[in-house]
């Protein structure tokens, strides 16, 4: 699956385990690496959920993002960049869909 950054300053981080490393410590960069690494080697979103990573869709204000933990209390919030989005009926995302990431935020 292919990775767009919303955000070019994350890119560059990604992008570098120097950086990564720096900005956040070895043990979440090792995180923050894994993940992304995870999403690039799937094909559909679904596969996530077989994975380490605890890939869930978030609810409420957060309706139509995606989280995968890190370390604790941190995870790794996206969302498809697929315009529209891939809508089931209760309002999740289809999970079959092949889907673009956006990088929101780890909170």
């Amino acid at each position: 699956m292919d990775i767009v950054f919303k955000e070019k300053k994350f890119e560059n981080e990604c992008n570098s385990q120097r950086l990564l490393k720096k900005q956040y410590g070895e043990k979440m960069a090792k995180k923050i690496r894994q993940r992304l690494d995870d999403l690039k080697a799937v094909i559909v979103l679904e596969e996530m959920r077989s994975l380490p990573g605890r890939c869930h869709e978030l609810l409420h204000n957060r309706a139509g993002q995606l989280s995968l933990d890190l370390v604790h209390p941190l995870r790794l919030i996206f969302e498809p960049a697929n315009i529209p989005i891939p809508q089931k009926a209760d309002g999740g995302i289809r999970p079959p869909a092949k889907v673009l990431f956006s990088y929101l935020m780890i909170a």
